[in-house]
């Protein structure tokens, strides 16, 4: 049988390790609610970066996203974002990692950036506004990622 003073000893280093990578996570991630939130409150001070080809922006993009390419990041983020300014990224969604080369292009410039999670995919999903040529457009939710009624309350 193990020594219990061990396992004590172990769980407080697994904890530790647990809450300095979820403190990380939450550092440089956020999500399409809190983002949404953000956009609803009129929070400033930070730029939602649409990082998708033309053809996937011209379908639908969230209203106030600024379009840049991750491509197009290194040599138009100044132009497009002010120094210092925090920028969120966001691509497709969960299945694509372009939100995290985005992310990565403006860490490398020296900006403040966190990735969307969930992406456009969950934004849609969640029935929250998309807008196109023709407008701004709402959807209905998808019943298994933003039930009607029930907030999850995270």
């Amino acid at each position: 049988m193990a020594d219990p003073d061990c396992m004590t000893n172990m769980t407080q280093q697994i904890d530790q390790a647990a809450v300095a990578h979820f403190a990380e996570r939450l550092a440089y991630e956020t999500d399409v609610s809190d983002v949404a939130s953000d956009i609803g409150g009129g929070v400033t001070g930070w730029v939602l970066i649409d990082s998708r080809s033309q053809e996937s922006w011209d379908q639908g993009h969230v209203p106030g996203a600024v379009h840049l390419p991750t491509r197009e990041i290194a040599a138009r983020a100044a132009s497009v974002v002010p120094e210092g300014v925090a920028v969120v990224t966001y691509c497709w969604g969960p299945g694509c990692n372009g939100a995290t080369r985005a992310a990565l292009e403006f860490a490398k410039l020296g900006y403040p950036v966190k990735e969307m999670i969930g992406g456009f995919e969950y934004w849609t999903r969640e029935g929250l506004p998309v807008e196109t040529a023709e407008g701004i457009d709402r959807r209905l939710p998808d019943p298994l990622t933003a039930p009607r009624g029930v907030a999850c309350a995270c």
